[in-house]
C-alpha cells in the first residue's frame, strides 16, 4: 500500500482527497511531522468504523504512542491528545461527559437561540454596510468569524474580552506550521485561559453551559476539573471553527456556481439544500484525528492493524461516487437524497450540528438579502487554504459587497 503524505500547506485539497479515494477505502497516510496513520476514505466504510466498538479514542491503545514515537512538541499533539473530555473517551464515560452538552444542544433548545443569532447577524450586517463603499472586504474576518464565536461564547459564558487571545491561540492550535518549540507553551496557555474561565464561573455562575457543567459536578455527576476545562475548550474550538468554514464555503460555492446562486436568490432552491450540499461537497472538516484499533479490522479488502491510528477523511468521503453516484464531484444544491456524514456518525457525532446549521441558515440568507450583488473580489483559484490539515479553512474571503438592498446606486 502506497503511503500518501498529507500536504501541511493544503495547496490542493481536492486533488489530495481524490488521491485518497483512489487508494481505496483504507489508505496509509503520513501526517505533518512524519506521523504514520491510516485514513478511511469512503462513506460506507466510514459509517461502519464510526460505530465499531473495536475503534476507540483511548490514545494509550496507539502503538506509536506506547513506543514513545509521538513527541510532545508535535504540531498536532493538541488534536491527538487534547486531555480527558467527551472527545477522548468511550462507553459509559463518554455518555456521562456528553449528556449535559447534548441536552443543551438539542434541536428544540437550539431553536430558542434563534432570536439572539438573528440579532447578532443583523449587527454584523450593519457593520458591513457602514464600511467604505467600493473597497474589498474580508467576509471571513468581518462576518463569518464574529457570529459563531459570539454565539458559542454566549452559550458557554465566555467573555468577549477573551476573544482576541482565543483567536491567537486557536490559530496556533490548529496550524501545522506552529514551530515545535512553541507547541508546549501554546497548550499550557490554552489550559490556563480555560481554567481561568471555569474558576470565574465557579465564583460567579450564570445561565450558561459552563456553569451547568460545574453545577452538575457538584451535584454528583462527578465531572473533574480537568474534564470541565477540556470540555469547555472542545466546545469553543469546535463550536466556532466548523461554522466559520461552513459560511465561507457556502459563499464560495454560490459565487462559483452563478446559475444555482440565481435559483437560490429567486427562491427556486432552498437554503437548506445549499447548506447540506456544501457540507458534503466542500466540507468544513477535511480530516478528524484520531481513533485507534484495538484489534485487526477488515476495511474493504484491507486490514486496519491493531494498535494503529485512524483518521476520518471527510474531504475524501464527501465525494465518494459509490455513495453519491457519478456526479459526486459536482456541486448540486438540489441533490436528494443527500445523506452525508459531515458532522460525523455514531456515538461521537457532533452535538453542535443543529446549532451550526441554525447559524448558517440565519446568516447566509440575511447576507444575500442585504447584499444581493455580492461578488468575489479575486478569482476563486486565488483563494488560499490555511495550513490546517483538519479544517478546510481559507486565509480570507475577499468580496465586493455591491450596493446594499434598498439603497440607490
Amino acid at each position: 500500500m502506497t503511503r500518501i503524505a498529507l500536504d501541511p500547506f493544503v495547496t490542493d485539497l481536492d486533488g489530495e482527497s481524490a488521491a485518497l479515494r483512489a487508494a481505496g477505502p483504507l489508505a496509509e497516510v503520513e501526517l505533518p511531522g512524519g506521523v504514520h496513520v491510516y485514513a478511511v476514505t469512503r462513506h460506507a466504510e466510514a459509517r461502519a468504523l464510526l460505530t465499531d466498538s473495536r475503534v476507540v479514542k483511548d490514545i494509550n491503545v496507539w502503538g506509536a504512542w506506547q513506543r514513545g514515537e509521538i513527541p510532545m512538541d508535535w504540531p498536532l499533539i493538541g488534536l491527538a491528545n487534547p486531555g480527558r473530555s467527551m472527545l477522548t473517551v468511550d462507553g459509559a464515560d463518554h455518555r456521562r461527559l456528553r449528556t449535559l452538552v447534548a441536552q443543551a444542544l438539542t434541536v428544540k433548545r437550539v431553536e430558542r437561540l434563534r432570536a439572539g443569532i438573528e440579532a447578532l447577524t443583523n449587527a454584523s450586517l450593519e457593520k458591513l454596510a457602514a464600511l467604505p463603499a467600493g473597497q474589498p472586504v474580508d467576509l471571513k474576518a468581518e462576518f463569518a468569524y464574529p457570529l459563531p464565536m459570539n454565539v458559542i461564547s454566549e452559550l458557554m459564558g465566555v467573555d468577549a474580552g477573551d476573544h482576541p487571545r482565543l483567536k491567537e491561540l486557536f490559530e496556533k492550535f490548529f496550524s501545522t506550521q506552529t514551530p515545535p518549540e512553541e507547541v508546549p507553551q501554546m497548550m499550557a496557555d490554552l489550559g490556563t485561559l480555560f481554567t481561568k474561565i471555569v474558576d470565574d464561573k465557579r465564583t460567579n455562575p450564570g445561565d450558561d453551559l459552563t456553569s451547568a457543567l460545574i453545577a452538575a459536578s457538584e451535584d454528583g455527576d462527578h465531572l473533574t476539573d480537568e474534564e470541565i476545562v477540556n470540555t469547555l475548550q472542545l466546545i469553543i474550538a469546535a463550536g466556532h471553527e466548523t461554522t466559520i468554514s461552513l459560511i465561507v464555503n457556502v459563499v464560495e460555492a454560490l459565487q462559483t456556481h452563478p446559475e444555482q446562486r440565481k435559483q437560490v436568490l429567486n427562491g427556486e432552491i432552498g437554503w437548506d439544500g445549499v447548506i447540506e450540499e456544501t457540507l458534503r461537497w466542500n466540507t468544513p472538516t477535511s480530516h478528524v484525528l484520531i481513533r485507534f484499533a484495538t484489534e485487526d479490522i477488515e476495511v474493504g479488502d484491507k486490514i486496519l492493524p491493531k494498535g494503529e491510528g485512524l483518521i476520518i477523511s471527510f474531504g475524501a468521503l464527501g465525494r465518494d461516487e459509490e455513495q453519491y453516484g457519478p456526479t459526486a464531484g459536482d456541486f448540486d444544491a438540489t441533490r436528494t437524497p443527500n445523506r452525508h456524514i459531515a458532522f460525523g456518525h455514531g456515538p461521537h457525532v457532533c452535538p453542535g450540528a443543529a446549532l451550526s446549521r441554525l447559524e448558517a441558515g440565519i446568516a447566509l440568507p440575511a447576507l444575500y438579502e442585504r447584499f444581493p450583488e455580492l461578488e468575489l473580489a479575486v478569482p476563486a483559484a486565488e483563494l488560499r487554504n490555511k495550513p490546517i490539515v483538519t479544517q478546510n479553512d481559507l486565509y480570507e474571503l475577499p468580496v465586493e459587497l455591491g450596493c446594499p438592498f434598498g439603497h440607490e446606486k
